[in-house]
């Protein structure tokens, strides 16, 4: 079976229904659909493919056996719309609708939301009133941003749930939503929002707000930049990209070219297609095309696709332009008869074909052309025949090369339906004819006539480049550009212009997209820069030249006219005359009022009469007297301005004034008030005083505020006392409040009329407001500054003194470049005293004041003086100071000074230079100058100068070397000179010296340096060695000799990193002078220190301190002799003197107050104390210096403690040498043999004699002849046995007894016969 016989378009078996649903219901739309191939179906709202990935959640799309279904979540009120859903395969396309609406509930009406109309609203009888308020300006964006353009709409009267039309148009095109545009109305404000710009939303956006009684409109132009290059210099993005033919194997697509080329040629363009519903791009040229048109092959028939453009020069590739609409691959005959599109909402389908005829071959096709030849395709255009009914007619081209008779048919295999047809692959340069035959079932019939002979190539040349460009002022921000068009240019798409600020050759683009006029306004201009222009042409072929370039046209307001006067008040009034005032017009027209022109006519019973005028030549005032009047008769007045540009309209009438003579004794109103320099807490109010000054003249002002909204009772003054001066500085605003004044005159009489209130002023310092600034230059001159950054090309710097303009040269010279205005004083004095204010013209009131006071003079006089006799400042003045080897060098340090700074030496008026006695140093960075001498002799007494200069900047620094003051110096020098020769080899850093440590050992020692292994250290004491220290292999060190307090048996000697040798305890042998030498090969080195006499005596002097310092708290203690005071010091010496003290005075000492030293403790004994001896006692250490004392207070509790103690040892002492004793005499065992006598004798003590019992065996015995006992004389006790035996062995003992104790005395006897004891012994 035939494959196509099965293919058929898509039918709908069953259409989408409509619903009406509440909100927050869900809601599916479902179809089935029929058709081979298998169709593929998008479901569109209000035309927009819907994308589920784009609004997750949202909406939900399935596809199964042929049944489609589109569900929508959760509907709100912006899902009330029209849904189509789209099937399409290669055999054709279809559409179906279905509407969807979205009810809420009663009470749920968001109120952001414009209310739909329920039921009539009364119009009938009211004209709307519409206007445009805070409205959107000309704007500039740039590719792939968002832009909002607004207006607030105002409709009068306003009536309830009334809507007004609202449109918006680009280029008066009516703009349609879509993805590319959203619109808003909120019920006063209309929004258009462009979601993506591109270059194609460029253009002029007008607002159309329509209503029974009309419409307002409002345009604005938006300016759509390039997006940066994603690669440096690479063209601007294509743009406009349409599709002009579409067939079922073929579009031809075509785009405009881009204003900018990024600095290179465009090579040509690449276009790229994706079929719809897919993401993927295919390149559909191989190499870039230059031609804007192209015919796109290779597609699939019945297919949708989307088309896009790149620009490519030699540095890279643009971004992709904006892509087209969707275009369908299918002839456009079916097309045609696929127009159920046509009727939205409904999904109705329009059959416009008659029935057929059939059997009937057709005749010629009419009109057969050649509507477009490039050298890549031709189109070929023609009518269908005359004859109608025919049945389903199609047509077969063919071509013949010129000069031939050769026909060949191009579509052989199937006729083409529709009356339009392109050929592609044909010879560039050749010439070719065209003709068409028309077939149908019935057969084909008979050619249409050829075309002429057509050369294949591109018929379509670039255009010329434009003419003549004339550019005219427009605004400060704009300029009108105008230019001749391009001559015989075919198929002009439009213009782009270009702009140059003068000098720079740098070009940028005015326009991103053409435009079709020969006149366009450039705006986004810098003002008062000067610009040149320059256009060119585009078209299909490509970009024309450039146009001459234009003269130079400076960015500013083009003049007009000025705008009205207004507030006409009569200042006074005569017989005959009277004198007017007014305001200046709020628009001055971009141009300085030259002058008023005052009109004036009589009003007879309410019924003014004819204008007159009262003057012919203007007026710079703005007050005038009118004259030849009436007296008595009325009158209003009309003033006009006029600038160079023309007089303007004149003013509103004003009130009637009746002109009579004023006869009041108080002064008239105060005119043209103005004020100035307005900042957050103050300004500047000035004024003019009365023309009628009333019986007596004018002596002072009152001036009055109130805030803006205040009601009248609100007005108060500023000063209580009035002031002379017409101007005065209001102070203490509050920040942000909006003010009115005004002012009132004051003569003997009192205070005359108001003047009329200024206009509202708010208390705010406008942003880059400057204050005047004084300056004093260089050369001491005296200036006074004022910068203006919201400069106007028509704007001048006038400057006054107490508010008065400055005429007078004399004493100020004023000078004014760019933006920056200078007031120079001539000749600065007291008359100069003021203030000096600039105002800047045609600006939001620039202008600043500086109170020039007497101090402040004063003060800027001694910086001119300082400014033109400068002085380069020092750090410090010229000195002098030694360096090594006693060389002397002289310096002084400048503040500042530049690297052209110069400096002359001088010595006793004789300039110095640079040799081997003087060097000379200046580093100017450091700005340090200094002259080095190697030494002093004395032919360098007298005075040295340093002359510095820099520029006109002078100063000088002396120094006086005479007299003692030199001969010191260059003493200090030369010792300073063998110093350094000394220090060449061994030498001492610090000289021999001694030291007291704390432990009151006396150490003697020096610091060495340069030393080496060879060096030798000898001590010397009177001139005898007493030790030699050799190879002390350091290179700086210390070498000691220490006399110490120590009990040690012989000298010692020790060596850690320092040389020490000791001594025993100090004493007056050690005194003497002690001497150290240093010597090797390199020299030798000798100090001194001299310990006899006074220097032995501070030496001890610092021992005894140290000996004081250790001393401890004196004490108390008692003995059996009386009462005793001690200190203990950590070390004694026997040449430490101390004195005592009893009550401030020294002791005496006697035999029964005694001092003395135990080891190292220093005491006072006080024998036999009485209350005498109570009071405070002190003993005083003598150290050669202050001293030191200890102090106790012995009285009190603390004596009776002691004395009570005393008694007691002291009783205790007596007992002790009193009581009983056996003094000795007896042995501790007494062999002796039987028959021998027996006699011991001891001695007994004792007071009271004591009383004395023999005892044996513990038992008291008595004297008898055997054992005699004796006690004689009270001292001496006997015991005696004339003959022993061996009854007498035993243990003796001797018992002494008296009141103060008892006492006894032990021996044993052993009485033995002489035979036991041989036989012992054998």
């Amino acid at each position: 079976m035939n494959e196509d016989s099965l293919m058929h378009a898509p039918e709908f078996v069953i259409k989408p229904r409509s619903h009406t649903v509440w909100e927050k219901q869900c809601v599916r739309l479902h179809c089935t659909v029929s058709g081979w191939p298998d169709p593929r179906v998008v479901w569109y709202k209000n035309n927009v493919a819907i994308d589920p990935l784009a609004n997750p959640g949202k909406y939900k799309l399935e596809s199964r056996y042929s049944v489609h279904s589109l569900e929508i979540n959760r509907c709100d009120f912006d899902d009330t719309a029209q849904y189509r859903v789209s099937a399409m395969n290669s055999k054709g396309e279809l559409s179906a609708f279905a509407s969807v609406v979205v009810k809420r509930f009663k009470g749920e009406i968001d109120e952001s939301l414009p209310s739909p109309r329920q039921g009539p609203v009364s119009e009938y009888g009211i004209t709307f009133q519409t206007h445009i308020v805070d409205k959107f300006g000309v704007s500039f964006g740039r590719e792939g941003e968002t832009m909002s353009l607004g207006c607030t709409v105002i409709i009068y009267p306003a009536l309830h749930r009334y809507q007004p039309e609202v449109q918006w148009y680009r280029d008066d095109v009516l703009l349609s939503p879509s993805k590319w545009f959203h619109m808003h109305w909120s019920g006063d404000r209309a929004t258009l929002t462009l979601t993506h710009l591109n270059k194609e939303d460029e253009g002029l956006y007008t607002l159309r707000v329509i209503t029974k009684s009309g419409y307002e409109t409002y345009s604005a132009y938006v300016f759509v930049r390039d997006a940066d290059a994603e690669v440096e210099g690479a063209p601007g993005a294509p743009l406009d990209v349409r599709c002009l033919d579409a067939n079922k194997d073929y579009i031809i697509v075509t785009w405009k070219q881009p204003a900018v080329d990024g600095g290179n040629s465009i090579l040509g363009y690449f276009v790229d297609r994706c079929e719809v519903g897919t993401t993927h791009w295919i390149q559909c040229n191989d190499t870039p095309v230059k031609f804007a048109r192209f015919p796109v092959t290779g597609l699939v028939e019945g297919r949708s696709y989307i088309f896009r453009v790149r620009a490519v020069n030699k540095s890279g590739m643009s971004r992709p332009s904006r892509v087209s609409e969707p275009v369908a691959a299918m002839d456009p005959a079916d097309r045609a008869r696929m127009r159920g599109t046509s009727a939205p909402w409904t999904g109705q389908i329009i059959v416009t074909e008659e029935e057929p005829a059939e059997g009937i071959v057709p005749g010629r096709p009419r009109e057969l052309q050649v509507t477009e030849a490039t050298k890549n395709y031709v189109v070929l255009s023609w009518k269908p025949p005359g004859e109608k009914g025919l049945e389903g007619v199609m047509y077969y081209v063919e071509k013949c090369v010129s000069g031939t008779d050769s026909w060949q048919r191009v579509n052989t295999e199937i006729p083409v339906k529709s009356p339009r047809f392109a050929l592609f692959d044909l010879a560039e340069g050749k010439s070719y004819s065209f003709r068409v035959r028309c077939c149908n079932s019935a057969g084909v019939g008979e050619p249409s006539d050829p075309t002429e002979a057509t050369t294949v190539g591109d018929k379509l040349d670039i255009p010329s480049a434009p003419g003549k460009v004339i550019p005219t002022r427009n605004t400060d921000t704009s300029v009108v550009v105008s230019w001749e068009a391009s001559h015989d240019a075919k198929e002009l798409i439009g213009y782009y212009i270009e702009a140059s600020v003068e000098g720079s050759n740098v070009w940028e683009p005015c326009n991103n997209k053409p435009v079709n006029a020969t006149r366009f306004i450039c705006h986004g201009l810098m003002t008062g820069e000067k610009y040149m222009f320059r256009v060119r042409a585009v078209n299909a072929a490509g970009l024309s030249q450039f146009s001459p370039e234009s003269e130079a046209v400076e960015v500013k307001a083009a003049i007009a006219s000025p705008a009205p006067p207004y507030g006409i008040t009569v200042l006074e009034c005569v017989r005959d005359a009277m004198v007017l005032a007014w305001k200046q017009p709020t628009f001055i027209g971009g141009a300085d009022i030259t002058g008023y022109f005052v009109d004036y006519r009589e009003v007879i019973d309410g019924v003014p009469g004819k204008w007159h005028e009262a003057n012919i030549k203007a007026v710079s005032e703005r007050a005038y007297r009118v004259s030849d009047l009436k007296e008595n008769r009325k009158y209003q007045f009309q003033v006009r301005a006029a600038n160079m540009a023309g007089v303007g309209i004149p003013s509103l009438p004003s009130n009637t004034f009746l002109c009579e003579e004023w006869t009041i004794a108080v002064p008239g109103p105060p005119h043209d008030l103005q004020i100035r320099e307005v900042r957050s807490d103050s300004l500047v109010l000035l004024w003019k005083p009365p023309v009628y000054q009333g019986r007596d003249p004018v002596n002072g002002f009152y001036i009055d505020i109130k805030e803006a909204d205040a009601p009248v009772e609100a007005w108060r003054g500023v000063n209580t006392k009035a002031t002379e001066k017409a101007y005065i500085k209001i102070k203490n605003l509050k920040e942000g409040e909006t003010y009115v004044f005004r002012v009132r005159a004051q003569n003997k009489a009192g205070v005359g009329q108001t003047s009329d209130e200024t206009e509202p002023v708010p208390a705010l310092t406008k942003p880059g407001s400057k204050e005047i600034v004084v300056d004093v230059d260089d050369d001491g001159v005296i200036s006074l500054n004022f910068e203006c950054c919201d400069l106007t090309p028509d704007s001048k710097f006038v400057w006054s003194k107490n508010y008065e303009e400055i005429t007078d040269t004399s004493r100020l010279t004023v000078e004014t470049k760019g933006n920056k205005s200078k007031a120079v004083f001539n000749s600065p004095g007291e008359e100069d005293i003021g203030i000096y204010s600039c105002l800047v013209t045609h600006t939001d009131g620039a202008s600043s004041s500086y109170n020039l006071s007497e101090e402040e003079l004063k003060k800027l006089l001694e910086i001119s003086h300082d400014h033109k006799f400068p002085i380069i400042p020092l750090k410090s003045e010229l000195a002098v100071e030694l360096l090594e080897k006693g060389r002397v060098r002289f310096w002084l340090q400048a503040e500042k000074i530049s690297a052209n700074g110069k400096v002359d030496y001088v010595f006793n008026d004789n300039v110095l230079s640079q040799g081997e006695k003087y060097k000379m140093n200046f580093d100017k960075n450091t700005g340090v100058i200094e002259m080095i001498m190697e030494s002093l002799t004395p032919a360098d007494e007298g005075t040295f100068t340093f002359q510095l200069q820099d520029g006109k900047a002078t100063n000088q620094s002396s120094l006086v070397l005479i007299g003692d003051v030199f001969k010191g110096l260059q003493k200090e020098s030369e010792f300073q000179r063998k110093e350094w020769f000394r220090k060449q080899g061994p030498h001492f850093i610090e000289y021999l010296s001694y030291e007291v440590t704390p432990e009151c050992c006396v150490v003697l020692k020096c610091k060495v340096g340069n030393m080496k292994k060879e060096t030798s250290a000898l001590w010397y004491k009177d001139g005898r060695e007493i030790k030699a220290d050799e190879h002390l292999g350091f290179t700086e060190g210390v070498l000691k000799l220490e006399i110490a307090q120590r009990d040690s048996p012989a000298d010692t000697a020790d060596f850690t990193g320092d040389l020490i040798w000791r001594r025993l305890k100090i004493s007056k042998k050690d005194a003497g002078v002690y001497e150290v030498v240093l010597k090797d090969d390199r020299g030798k080195d000798t100090s001194t220190l001299n310990l006899t006499d006074q220097g032995f005596k501070d030496l001890m002097n610092e021992v005894f301190s140290f000996i004081a310092n250790s001393s401890t708290p004196l004490k108390i203690t008692s003995t059996d002799e009386g009462i005793r005071l001690y200190t203990f010091v950590s070390y004694y010496n026997d040449l430490l003197q101390v004195t005592w003290h009893h009550k401030d005075s020294a002791i005496a000492f006697s035999d029964r107050i005694k001092s003395g030293v135990v080891g190292e403790q220093l005491w006072l004994q006080i024998t036999e104390p009485t209350e005498k001896d109570m009071g405070k006692y002190a003993i005083e250490f003598n150290d050669g210096k202050g001293g030191l004392r200890r102090t106790v207070e012995l009285s009190g509790q603390a004596f009776d403690d002691a004395f009570a103690e005393f008694q007691r040892l002291k009783a205790a002492a007596v007992a002790e040498r009193n009581r009983a004793r056996v003094a000795g005499g007896l042995p501790d065992v007494v062999t002796i043999q039987e028959g021998k006598a027996l006699n011991l004798t001891c001695n007994i003590s004792g007071d009271p004699v004591p009383e004395v019992t023999w005892l044996k065996n513990d038992r008291e015995i008595t004297s008898d002849d055997h054992c005699i006992l004796k006690f004689e004389s009270g001292k001496f006790a006997s015991f005696t046995i004339t003959a022993v035996n061996t009854s007498d062995s035993g243990k003796y003992s001797i018992l002494v007894k008296n009141k103060y104790g008892t006492e006894s005395g032990d021996f044993t006897v052993s009485v033995f016969i002489p035979e036991e004891a041989g036989s012992k012994k054998k």
